[in-house]
């Protein structure tokens, strides 16, 4: 079974640098692949990315040896297996709650006896290889995301769960649990103080740490705390933000208004 990179950067005591795929189009998700990002996320919780456009996502960046993930809409198996299925390497759950979500997580990204995945990986044989079957179970990154109070109330007793490989923190949605301004990098001193502890949790169980960020000098920060999977913004973001910068270029080269040789 081909093996998953994401693995192997964690046992070598590395971080993942990680995409995020909110535009369901396979040629972005393509160019996305090619300049060299250790994983991307399709995000078919808040992209506007459907199964049917996630497919061919997943075969543009297995043109490269970038890592598919999948960013599920809810804790729901059909959905989960449908993505591993489909090729995914691994799969982000949001709203994991108790111990009785991550274990449900678990069972349904697991074949038996781990779990309960029904069989049919119709294109994950294609991009895994033949052994597939045999090796997905500790294969696939299984993350949970950590994003409201309640999940804190519960850290330990989620944490705890057997086949949980990494948590996942929304900081936004953190954020907004906690009665703070939802954002990605500068948090209020409460958000930031539970970003801290999940993360100390995490190190103590053996899982991995990711985390959103909005700028790669967050995401560095975020590295040097000990996170081990950092997105950073989205091709959304990142194309808003290029075309700003270049519109602020021109803009500011312009010579005087009348001058006819302005270009």
């Amino acid at each position: 079974m081909r093996p998953n990179r994401l693995r192997e950067i964690w046992a070598s005591g590395g971080a993942v640098a990680n995409g995020w795929l909110a535009i369901p189009n396979s040629f972005s998700a393509e160019t996305m692949a090619h300049q060299g990002w250790d994983s991307l996320t399709i995000d078919l919780q808040h992209g506007v990315v459907d199964y049917q456009a996630m497919v061919p996502m997943l075969q543009a960046i297995s043109t490269t040896s970038t890592v598919p993930v999948v960013r599920v809409p809810w804790l729901e198996p059909g959905i989960l297996m449908k993505v591993l299925d489909a090729g995914a390497y691994g799969v982000i759950c949001p709203m994991v709650n108790t111990r009785q979500d991550a274990e449900r997580l678990v069972a349904w990204t697991h074949y038996a006896p781990q779990g309960t995945r029904s069989f049919g990986p119709v294109r994950a044989l294609l991009y895994g290889g033949a052994d597939y079957p045999r090796h997905a179970n500790e294969t696939i990154v299984t993350f949970a995301m950590i994003e409201t109070a309640q999940a804190l109330d519960n850290l330990d007793d989620i944490l705890s769960v057997p086949g949980l490989d990494a948590i996942y923190i929304g900081p936004s949605d953190l954020s907004l649990a906690l009665g703070c301004t939802p954002t990605f990098d500068d948090l209020d001193p409460k958000a930031a103080a539970a970003v801290e502890h999940i993360l100390a949790r995490a190190k103590a169980h053996g899982l991995v740490a990711g985390i959103h960020n909005g700028t790669p000098e967050a995401a560095a920060r975020r590295i040097a705390m000990g996170f081990q999977f950092v997105t950073i913004g989205s091709d959304a973001r990142l194309m808003a933000a290029g075309s700003q910068q270049v519109l602020a270029t021109l803009r500011t080269s312009q010579k005087p208004a009348g001058d006819t040789n302005a270009y």
